[in-house]
């Protein structure tokens, strides 16, 4: 089992996709826990990078259209909260 701590803004940090049949141990910053699995947090990841994508005007492979400029392609923390694992 996996085990991630949520932070205080209400963030955990996921970089990458989790194995989709792996048991993942959210544990919230109220101190409660719930179990993921990893197909669960994906879908979560995927459901806050198309957000960010779209709040940044990219396309849905993060590039960008518009004028050359630097700019971040993906995320690194995802927002959780008690009762999304039954999402």
């Amino acid at each position: 089992m996996i085990s991630v701590q949520q932070d205080s803004q209400g963030f955990i940090r996921m970089k990458r996709h989790f194995p989709a049949s792996a048991s993942i141990a959210v544990i919230f910053d109220d101190g409660s826990q719930e179990t993921f699995t990893g197909r669960r947090l994906n879908e979560i990841y995927d459901q806050a990078l198309a957000a960010y994508r779209a709040g940044n005007n990219l396309d849905a492979k993060g590039f960008s259209r518009g004028p050359q400029k630097k700019m971040q392609q993906g995320i690194e923390f995802v927002p959780v909260s008690p009762g999304m694992a039954a999402g």
